[in-house]
């Protein structure tokens, strides 16, 4: 076999390494910002037995800087061995998110929002069947030049316990990027807005920290609000 010969075979199988790798690599990308996660999330009032309510938030999102719009994925499964019966997610949103729209999900009225809240939808689920998961759609805008935060609280159907809920969790970015086309956020991070002058702007709210809810009643801290939310309040009728 001449050198010549072995040298193109040689950089030919160079060149088909190099690419697998990059093939490896892009699909590691694709995969880690499709990544969803459980984070900020706690049980609230006993679920009945064999019932495992659970949500799931992506890792990341994306905002554009010039709409600033976002779209999330909601996600509430029953993790269990038996059907959940009649529930609802609530998606709602804080500071500087706001809720736009959740496919299939009703508005709540302005006077029902918890204190603090922006936006809130409601999505009643008939039953949950062990082991089975719904997918939602939001819309939502965000302003980078504060803090914003999502909760998804899951309910009995009047709203009465809260069998699970994740958040208020926020959004943000550490090293934000105003003049790019879109802004990176992570979950569980706190946004950390830069003003004109380069200054950081203050944080605004609370945190990832575990809220003090008890099943004796489920209270909704609202970031940056005065008042609680009872989740044992009545809940608006819908019709």
């Amino acid at each position: 076999m001449s050198s010549r010969h072995t040298s193109a075979i040689a950089g030919s199988l160079l060149t088909a390494s190099f690419s697998a790798v990059m093939i490896f690599a892009c699909a590691a990308t694709a995969g880690d910002q499709g990544a969803m996660s459980g984070k900020g999330g706690k049980v609230v009032d006993e679920p009945p037995a064999g019932v495992k309510l659970t949500t799931l938030l992506p890792e990341k999102i994306s905002v554009d800087n010039s709409s600033h719009k976002t779209a999330i994925t909601a996600v509430v499964k029953n993790g269990g061995t038996k059907d959940s019966g009649k529930i609802r997610l609530l998606v709602a949103g804080f500071d500087g998110l706001a809720v736009t729209n959740v496919k299939g999900c009703s508005e709540m009225a302005k006077e029902d929002l918890p204190p603090g809240s922006n936006s809130a939808f409601s999505c009643a689920i008939d039953n949950l069947a062990a082991g089975a998961s719904k997918t939602y759609a939001v819309d939502a805008t965000f302003d980078t030049g504060k803090a914003g935060k999502i909760c998804l609280p899951v309910q009995t159907s009047d709203g009465k316990k809260t069998y699970w809920q994740q958040g208020p969790v926020p959004f943000g970015a550490t090293k934000p990027t105003p003049n790019a086309p879109t802004t990176p956020l992570l979950l569980g991070t706190d946004n950390k807005p830069v003003g004109p002058g380069g200054d950081q702007l203050p944080k605004t709210g609370v945190g990832d920290e575990v809220l003090p809810l008890g099943a004796a009643g489920a209270t909704l801290i609202a970031a940056g609000a005065a008042g609680l939310w009872a989740t044992r309040r009545r809940p608006h009728q819908q019709h």
